[in-house]
């Protein structure tokens, strides 16, 4: 066994409650997945442990210093993040929030949406030089919420006039006919997670005035039948309950001069088990086509609670799959 070690990080110019956490929670978190001893003296950050463990958590606890220096949250699970990922980790972090790498920044938004993980690094690279992503993983992962601010971006930046978000309304269990209200009632609860995205992009009632100038459209995806959308920045979203014929027709909607994100969980596919899935066919036919881009995130970009990341694994072993 080799003998220990300890390294010195300066942590000049670093907000120390956001550091350490509360109840010191990320500095244990550091400890749990590193095994070094870690301590907190003025301006020094101490690592002690074996060169080996020392070494994985310098880098670590590099990480954690540029973000509190940067007055960005961190949390137990970013700490946790960072090392699950590890290599793959290092690289986007240095190629982007110690870089300044990608990222959005939106008027009104208290702090910048970047990629917290290597595979959001790659999709929000991809939605912002191709013409059509597709991104697919499970849930947690961001993949609605970097597609709605890419896209937000766009108007922002008058690279588009519109942003059109559509998402089929599948029943997942429950039957639409027995849901309260009219048509538009019984839609609206398919189509919440999409307004909550925009209301958090777009915040003072500015997501509202746009929707209702149609700057900004939300519609079940049977709406974009027979139209043509140029000038727009285009997300579809819960695409695995999507049938072929609806991604076709989706597809083949883009005008000039629009972008489009198709986003979709393979493992929570709601179709009638006859029914292929558009999503599982684009992922089989689209590959290799110049301009479409297909992203894959997975358990390690979970940015939710701790613990999704861990049911994901759990129902993914019971499974076989």
């Amino acid at each position: 066994m080799s003998d220990p070690v300890i390294h010195r990080l300066s942590v000049e110019g670093a907000d120390p409650l956001t550091l350490v956490g509360v109840n010191d929670a990320n500095l244990l978190a550091l400890e749990r997945v590193t095994g070094v001893r870690v301590s907190l003296r003025g301006d020094q950050f101490t690592l002690a442990g074996s060169v080996e463990s020392v070494e994985n958590a310098t880098w670590i606890a590099s990480a954690m210093i540029d973000v509190a220096r940067m007055d960005r949250p961190l949390t137990p699970e970013d700490v946790e993040r960072l090392a699950a990922n590890g290599d793959r980790q290092r690289e986007v972090w240095s190629d982007g929030v110690a870089a300044g790498g990608p990222k959005i920044v939106l008027p009104g938004m208290r702090r910048a949406v970047q990629p917290k993980t290597p595979g959001q690094a790659a999709y929000l690279k991809a939605m912002k030089e191709e013409d059509i992503v597709v991104g697919i993983g499970p849930a947690g992962t961001g993949k609605t919420y970097l597609a709605v601010a890419t896209g937000v971006e766009a108007l922002t930046r008058k690279h588009v006039r519109r942003l059109v978000l559509a998402r089929p309304a599948v029943e997942a269990g429950e039957r639409l006919g027995f849901l309260p209200g009219d048509l538009q009632a019984k839609i609206d609860p398919y189509l919440r997670p999409l307004y909550d995205a925009l209301e958090e992009m777009m915040p003072d009632g500015r997501a509202q005035r746009a929707i209702e100038n149609r700057t900004i459209e939300i519609a079940p995806l049977g709406y974009m039948r027979g139209r043509t959308l140029s000038d727009a920045f285009v997300i579809l979203d819960e695409a695995q309950n999507v049938t072929s014929g609806q991604m076709k027709m989706f597809l083949t909607r883009l005008g000039v001069n629009s972008r489009a994100v198709v986003i979709g969980d393979k493992t929570q596919i709601d179709l009638d088990p006859r029914e292929e899935s558009g999503l599982v066919q684009i992922e089989r036919i689209l590959p290799g086509i110049d301009g479409v881009k297909f992203c894959y995130l997975e358990e390690c970009d979970v940015v939710r609670h701790r613990l999704v990341r861990h049911i994901l694994r759990a129902y993914h072993d019971n499974s076989g799959g």
